[in-house]
């Protein structure tokens, strides 16, 4: 594969800022040097006022193949990963068909051999009678399974008690959980009908998918988890409130229970439903604007371990409906590391901290083989960001297959450079170049 030599990069890392040079061999980080040899390679980039960070690993995202690719296709949502700094992603099993037994879950692994970008991993989704499939899942091989203990795109609700303690009790790996209790949003959304008809404003969303739904399913869950010791990971938490079920830890492999927040519950709050009413309509809703504050500091005082996306995209035409016809769930994955630095640039969060929660804690969360880290002897999977290169996310810019965003007409100061996966260059200075893609492999 060759040689490619990163010089005079500032590197963010393991807690550190520092200006060094890398040399990648073949797939792999060969060295992390400060020097000024001249070193000979296939490949140099002088990264002179850039920052050099491992590649950013998102472990919720909805890539729509197969069965609902007029949405979204691996190939075109990992592509819009690559634009993104995104180098591995996991992907969720609600696609038609669902991704519940091992047969369907390989036929999606086979897609991405093929179609994707950048590195990957499926998940086996739960549901209330295939318990079988679970124990039979190799944990070396998969990253985890997903369980939806409140209904969302796809209908697939494990709603049945004896279901739940059965796949908490022996599944061999992680559970991952949209949590949200089915029967108060029933309730809630009995309730605003009766008074609103099919009327209803976007802006009553989280009051549908209320804080108390939120609360009563996610304190299930980790009930559940405590009870039979299981590894429990938390998705898209939305809620001051829920940060009490988590301590804050720092060290995540003394953390059998885990909490996630997302991209969208940290820049958006209720206010903004006036402005972009369905675009920011996601399950769990996008709540208060203390909601927002508290998930932040929870995130900076490590309740929250990981920041992810819950990609999910739909179609523009689908997004400017009614309220109850119109889905839940929108395109991030492009956005999320610019939308980080953003956040950095306002002062919210600091580049160490960003890293991280988006780079090594998945890594060591699944423990993922070799990733996650710009350290000898890993995967080359790396991004080159400039701070100071202002640019507005337009529709001639958006990769998803749906040309949309919810930051369409935002000015970012941010720019990945470019997107090194597995030693390759798979994404330069707004062009991609060429896959570099392969299963991801989990240390357990």
């Amino acid at each position: 594969m060759g040689t490619l030599f990163i010089k005079n990069a500032t590197i963010i890392n393991e807690e550190k800022q520092v200006k060094a040079d890398v040399l990648v061999e073949d797939d792999s980080i060969k060295r992390v040097f400060i020097s000024n040899e001249d070193i000979q390679a296939d490949i140099t980039i002088d990264a002179h006022g850039f920052y050099l960070l491992p590649g950013v690993i998102d472990d919720q995202v909805h890539f729509r193949e197969p069965g609902l690719t007029h949405k979204g296709e691996i190939e075109t949502e990992s592509a819009a990963a690559a634009a993104g700094g995104v180098t591995s992603f996991m992907e969720m099993p609600n696609t038609f068909p669902q991704a519940v037994t091992l047969s369907e879950l390989e036929k999606k692994y086979d897609i991405a051999e093929e179609k994707s970008w950048v590195n990957y991993s499926f998940y086996l989704g739960g549901t209330n009678d295939n318990l079988n499939e679970i124990k039979k899942l190799n944990p070396k091989n998969i990253c985890g399974v997903k369980v939806f203990m409140g209904s969302s795109t796809g209908n697939m609700l494990v709603d049945k008690k004896e279901s739940l303690e059965g796949i908490f009790s022996e599944s061999p790996t992680i559970i991952t959980t949209h949590c949200e209790d089915e029967e108060t949003i029933q309730k809630n959304t009995f309730y605003y009908k009766e008074e609103f008809g099919d009327a209803i404003a976007f802006s009553y969303h989280p009051l549908i998918r209320s804080e108390e739904a939120c609360y009563k399913s996610s304190s299930l869950a980790v009930e559940l988890a405590t009870k039979y010791n299981s590894q429990l990971h938390v998705l898209h938490l939305s809620t001051a409130k829920e940060l009490e079920l988590f301590d804050s830890e720092s060290d995540l492999s003394k953390k059998k229970i885990t909490g996630e927040v997302c991209v969208h519950h940290l820049w958006f709050n209720s206010d903004d439903y006036l402005k972009y009413g369905g675009r920011i309509k996601w399950n769990p809703a996008v709540k208060t604007a203390e909601d927002q504050t508290a998930l932040l500091n929870g995130l900076i005082k490590n309740k929250l371990d990981v920041i992810a996306t819950d990609h999910a995209p739909h179609t523009l035409k689908e997004k400017e409906n009614t309220y109850f016809k119109t889905p839940s769930g929108g395109p991030l994955v492009q956005h999320s590391l610019i939308v980080m630095l953003e956040m950095y640039h306002m002062g919210k969060i600091d580049l160490e901290t960003l890293v991280r929660k988006m780079c090594h804690a998945p890594a060591d969360l699944f423990r993922i083989k070799d990733r996650g880290y710009i350290r000898e002897g890993y995967k080359a999977d790396l991004v080159l960001v400039d701070l100071n290169s202002p640019w507005k996310v337009s529709a001639e810019n958006i990769l998803y297959k749906c040309k949309w965003s919810p930051f369409e007409g935002t000015k970012f100061n941010s720019k990945v450079m470019y997107t090194i996966v597995n030693g390759k260059i798979v994404y330069e200075k707004g062009k991609l170049i060429q896959k570099s893609a392969e299963r991801l492999i989990f240390n357990r």
